[in-house]
């Protein structure tokens, strides 16, 4: 698959992702002609401070667990976001005094992606946040953002495994061996593909990012 490296254009500190051409809805879970993938590692900050999308697309936000993915989302989602952190936060409030998380996950998955449904339902530009291992909710934002006439991007945050374990560390909860295992084998495919150019089924685009430009993104917006 080839790779459209045309540069976005600048709009202030920040940049606007190009649109895709809208294709047939027989096509919609198919993958797009020409993908775009935009490098923003390794500039020392030097990096946009702002990413804008069109106002129907969606962004899927992905990296290893401790990454940043949270904490960046937080600090730069001027509109709609979708995080399974925050649902679990909220029912933690709740349940952790009397019941381990084990016992109430279920319960917790179930509402986050309730709570995606609805988001997507708004028709507003959405970002959500993507654990790297379930492969079918990018499946399932790509057939969304294809039906309303928009485009799914693909945010990916490339930081090496020792610095989200200290992320982990920072927040006081992290995840088992295994699963992180699991994630870092997850990512680092997901990784080494868009690095080709070879974006997952759906995806418009992709925007590589390091904890450096991460830090100096300050706002992620959708409009015409």
């Amino acid at each position: 698959m080839r790779v459209n490296r045309t540069r976005a254009y600048a709009t202030g500190s920040g940049i606007a992702m190009p649109k895709q051409p809208p294709a047939p809805a027989r096509e919609a879970c198919g993958p797009f002609p020409v993908p775009v993938v935009r490098d923003l590692r390794d500039r020392a900050g030097h990096s946009p401070h702002g990413l804008r999308f069109g106002a129907a697309d969606l962004v899927v936000v992905t990296g290893l667990p401790g990454s940043g993915k949270s904490t960046l989302m937080r600090r730069a989602v001027t509109g709609r976001r979708i995080d399974s952190q925050d649902t679990r936060d909220r029912w933690d409030a709740r349940l952790s005094r009397f019941l381990p998380y084990a016992v109430y996950r279920p319960l917790v998955r179930a509402a986050h992606y309730a709570g995606l449904r609805r988001a997507l339902r708004s028709g507003e530009g959405v970002v959500v946040h993507d654990c790297g291992t379930q492969a079918w909710v990018r499946a399932w934002l790509a057939r969304d953002a294809r039906r309303r006439g928009g485009t799914l991007h693909l945010l990916l945050l490339d930081v090496d495994p020792g610095t989200a374990l200290d992320g982990q560390r920072e927040r006081g909860r992290g995840v088992s061996r295994y699963a992180f295992a699991r994630h870092r084998g997850a990512v680092a495919r997901l990784l080494r593909a868009v690095e080709k150019g070879e974006l997952p089924d759906g995806c418009g685009s992709a925007v590589l990012l390091d904890r450096a430009s991460a830090d100096v993104l300050r706002r992620i917006d959708f409009g015409d």
